[in-house]
């Protein structure tokens, strides 16, 4: 009769090979599915480095002509204010004027004795911030010259912009990866497990805002990074 007994043999190392690596596989298959997902921070407060200062005076008239020669020369005189105090010509643009024809208004209920009503607007856009703020605060000055700088209208606020992201972009980046680091490897401490690499990662959004209402020239700059990392044992 015919031995098996090596056939046998054969096969039981078979299937205990066979159960080792269906083991090993699914413990590989278990440590694949095992990560931590994190978020990390990064804030930066930086001053702003270009404004825009719209300067907005009324004019109020009857005669076309004449409202066309008082703007004319309220344009010289904020130009010369401006060039006096250091801003370049390249930086400031005279808008059209806007006119109002207070009796064309069809269901206006004026009763002023203006016909016309002029919005005059010198624009300043420059990098020279600091400058710019001290003359916001120096504009009164104008007034000795004949000329009131109106505010309030919200179409003529002005605005202060961060727009050097791309030298701060790579640090800020850095550092929200490494808090985002801290964060899963106090997590994977927590877990009694060890970190491992980065399976996924998204850089996320720059926001940049006022950092409060009463200093808009100061902003904040901040970024959320999304970092997913494996766990081993």
């Amino acid at each position: 009769m015919k031995s098996w007994k090596i056939e046998a043999s054969i096969l039981a190392l078979g299937f205990l090979l066979l159960g080792v690596f269906i083991n090993c596989g699914l413990n590989n298959f278990s440590e694949k599915d095992r990560s931590v997902n994190v978020k990390g921070l990064a804030e930066m407060e930086v001053p702003a480095d270009k404004v825009t200062w719209p300067l907005v005076y009324k004019s109020l008239g009857n005669d076309l002509n004449a409202l066309y020669t008082d703007i004319k020369r309220s344009n010289q005189t904020i130009l010369e204010f401006l060039k006096e105090k250091g801003i370049d010509e390249n930086e400031i643009s005279v808008n059209a004027p806007d006119i109002i024809d207070q009796k064309a208004e069809r269901y206006s209920n004026n009763d002023s004795p203006f016909r016309y009503n002029v919005t005059s607007v010198i624009t300043v856009t420059s990098n020279k911030v600091e400058l710019v703020r001290k003359l916001i605060s120096e504009q009164g000055e104008l007034l000795k010259r004949g000329i009131a700088i109106t505010g309030g209208d919200y179409r003529y606020n002005v605005s202060y912009e961060y727009t050097s992201l791309n030298k701060i972009k790579p640090g800020m980046i850095e550092e929200a990866t490494k808090n985002a680091r801290e964060a899963a490897e106090k997590f994977a401490k927590d877990s009694e497990s060890k970190l491992g690499k980065i399976r996924h990662a998204n850089q996320g959004q720059f926001s940049i805002n006022d950092r409060d209402a009463n200093t808009p020239y100061i902003k904040k700059v901040r970024v959320v990074t999304t970092v997913e990392y494996s766990l081993k044992d």
